[in-house]
C-alpha cells in the first residue's frame, strides 16, 4: 500500500477527511424554526423537567431570528444527518462588535458524534469572518454537556445569576469568547 493510501485511510478514521463526518449543515429553510422550538420544547422537558415557558422562550428566539435576520452578520446552521435534521445554531447580531450564540441543539440520536463542538466552530468562524469582535452567550449551569463544549472552545464564564424560570431553580450563566 502506498503513502498517500495510508494518509488517506487514517484521515478517514480519525475524521480529520473533509466528507467523514455523517452529518453536514446547511442553511435554514421554512420549518426549520418550528424543528427547533419543538425539539427545544420536547427535549428540555423530557430531561429537564422544564415547561412551557422554556418553548415560548425558543419561539420567541426563533421569531425574532426571521423577523429581524441580517444576511451578512447572522447565520442559522442546521445540521442533517441520514436526511433528518439533528442540530441547529444560531449566530445574531447583539451589537456592531457582539454576535450572540443562540439556540444550540443536539438531537440525542446524533450526540457523541462532536456535532455539537462542529456547530459551535463554525458559528465561530462566521462571527471572526464577519468582524465581530467577541461572542457571548447565556446558559444554565444544568447544561452540563453545552458548557463543556463552550469551555473547550475557548469560552469564559463572565456572570452567574440564579433565576426561578422554567419550573425550576436555576443558574443562569453568561459565557463570552474574545475573537
Amino acid at each position: 500500500m502506498t503513502l498517500n493510501r495510508i494518509a488517506l485511510i487514517e484521515n478517514v478514521l480519525t475524521k480529520r477527511f473533509k466528507f467523514s463526518e455523517p452529518f453536514f449543515f446547511r442553511a435554514h429553510e421554512p420549518g426549520d424554526m418550528g424543528w427547533i422550538v419543538h425539539k427545544h420544547g420536547v427535549l428540555y422537558s423530557q430531561e429537564y423537567g422544564w415547561d412551557e415557558r422554556f418553548e415560548a422562550l425558543v419561539s420567541q428566539i426563533a421569531a425574532d431570528f426571521i423577523n429581524n435576520y441580517h444576511p451578512q452578520k447572522e447565520r442559522c446552521w442546521i445540521a442533517e444527518m441520514n436526511g433528518e435534521v439533528v442540530g441547529s445554531v444560531l449566530i445574531v447580531q447583539e451589537s456592531e462588535a457582539v454576535a450572540k450564540l443562540r439556540l444550540l441543539l443536539v438531537d440525542p440520536k446524533a450526540r457523541g458524534l462532536g456535532l455539537g463542538t462542529r456547530l459551535t466552530e463554525e458559528a465561530i468562524r462566521f462571527a471572526k469572518r464577519t468582524g465581530y469582535e467577541k461572542i457571548v452567550l447565556w446558559t444554565n449551569r444544568v447544561l452540563k454537556e453545552a458548557r463543556h463544549i463552550y469551555e473547550k472552545l475557548g469560552f469564559k464564564l463572565i456572570a452567574e445569576e440564579k433565576h426561578n424560570s422554567f419550573g425550576h431553580e436555576l443558574v443562569g450563566e453568561t459565557w463570552e469568547l474574545t475573537l
